[in-house]
């Protein structure tokens, strides 16, 4: 049998007389030279720090070498680069701009303790793992897992980096609340079948405000969608009032939320509601007449026509009182497709169509936060068997997708990329060529000048500079 020895070099075809040779001989090169912006965004929020302060560390501090705020930031990092899973990090603790990033001293690595760590600045799987792994009762004698998350303040930080983001306090937030799934492919605690989505599936609960995300939950699938909503919104409404009484607060959702339970605290607070309603038979004899002017005008036009009612509405036992409903009597070349919204907002204040086409549709909005958020920030990586482990993982894609949505906010307003998509985001702005070098009192790192982005990235860094609340050396 031959030996199967690793090539010194790599010929490559090419359409070039000259003949092509790749080697790994380039050094320190890092492919996430852009990470560096997500640094800077962390010094100019903190949302690492602070995301680190809801863990309690019961380790010896004399005998680690990563500490908490450390390891969150490995992991968040990562999931923001681009990695996904913790097996990543076993060649990520190699890269010298992540360990840079993370706030090693020693970006090499060269200054662990056990000869066998020396060149891996960062952690590896395992203790990434058992950071997710801890569970709520571990206490310094536990024998492995010892950095315990705490729920609550990690659930009332997400309301407090939006507080922290608005310099002056708005005139209205909107609140948007939905509910999706998050398949599952093991025999995790919690799994149950969802017959909609046709699989087994945790049910999370979100609840955006624009693109920052105030509340991100796993669920069992066996509950209603709108389950936990009320008890939240008391919270986060709550919170959001003490730090600014004036402010006008509106609930959206699609017709999974459409609740008495929902409604009726609204009305309590002051708060108002713009929320779907599902279609039935009294609903569709209240536009009967509208869906009849629809399919004329269609008729005629052969476009897609809408005529836009509004009626009072009360359900036979569900509903304490009657409520202003919005109905779309709309006609396609498939046949009629009434919609109705239910809402606290006066006619006086908003007509029909402005509420329906400008308001409530607004809402789709947010199903591009979500997919972001699970596709691009790996939400769906809940195989641990715990729910608890998942919920982790979770709010760390929640944590990514906040750092990435505040580099959009402050580094990228009127650039290009201003309303881009993190994985556009990513893609053009974050993955850099970079040469690290290390010497006694700096990081140099060379940034690839062929990257063709490089006066955005310039302009961003600005951006970011002039945010800062501290002096930065140049």
């Amino acid at each position: 049998m031959k030996t199967q020895c690793t090539p010194k070099f790599l010929p490559f075809q090419a359409p070039l007389r000259r003949e092509v040779l790749a080697s790994f001989d380039g050094g320190a090169i890092s492919s996430d030279g852009g990470g560096l912006l997500l640094g800077q965004v962390e010094r100019c929020t903190g949302i690492l720090r602070q995301f680190a302060a809801c863990f309690t560390d019961h380790r010896d501090p004399e005998l680690i070498e990563h500490g908490v705020e450390e390891l969150i930031a490995q992991r968040v990092y990562g999931l923001a680069l681009g990695y996904e899973d913790l097996n990543d990090h076993d060649q990520l603790r190699y890269d010298p701009l992540l360990a840079t990033l993370v706030g090693k001293a020693d970006p090499r690595g060269q200054d662990r303790l056990r000869v066998r760590d020396r060149g891996k600045a960062l952690a590896g799987k395992s203790t990434l793992n058992r950071l997710e792994l801890t569970p709520v009762g571990a206490d310094r004698d536990s024998r492995y897992k010892k950095i315990t998350a705490h729920s609550r303040p990690i659930e009332d930080l997400f309301v407090e980096l939006i507080l922290q983001a608005y310099e002056q306090p708005p005139e209205q937030i909107v609140l948007d609340l939905d509910a999706t799934d998050n398949p599952l492919y093991g025999e995790q605690l919690g799994r149950f079948f969802h017959g909609y989505y046709d699989s087994y599936c945790y049910l999370p609960l979100y609840i955006f405000c624009g693109e920052h995300l105030l509340y991100a939950k796993l669920r069992p699938a066996d509950i209603d969608g709108s389950a936990g909503s009320v008890k939240q919104l008391d919270r986060i409404g709550s919170r959001i009032r003490r730090q600014w009484p004036q402010v006008r607060i509106i609930i959206r959702g699609d017709s999974g939320f459409c609740r008495e339970p929902i409604m009726a605290w609204c009305e309590r607070n002051g708060v108002d509601y713009i929320l779907g309603l599902a279609t039935n038979a009294q609903l569709k004899r209240e536009v009967a007449g509208a869906l009849v002017q629809a399919r004329q005008q269609f008729e005629q036009t052969q476009q897609a026509s809408r005529v836009f009612v509004e009626f009072q509405y009360q359900t036979l036992d569900s509903w304490s009182c009657a409520r202003r409903v919005v109905a779309k009597a709309e006609y396609l070349a498939k046949g009629e497709n009434p919609r109705f919204v239910t809402t606290s907002i006066s006619a006086d204040e908003l007509t029909a169509a402005i509420l329906y086409e400008q308001h409530y549709c607004a809402r789709g909005d947010m199903e591009n936060r979500i997919k972001e958020q699970q596709l691009y920030r790996f939400a769906r990586r809940t195989s641990c068997a715990t729910m608890r482990a998942n919920q982790l993982r979770l709010w760390f894609s929640a944590i990514a997708y906040t750092l990435r949505a505040a580099l959009r906010r402050l580094g990228l307003k009127g650039t290009e990329l201003a309303q881009a998509q993190c994985h556009t985001i990513r893609l053009k702005l974050l993955k850099i060529g970079a040469l690290v070098r290390v010497t006694v009192r700096k990081v140099w790192i060379s940034l690839s000048g062929s990257f063709p982005y490089r006066d955005l990235f310039i302009r961003v860094y600005r951006n970011l500079v002039n945010t800062a609340s501290y002096p930065l050396r140049c």
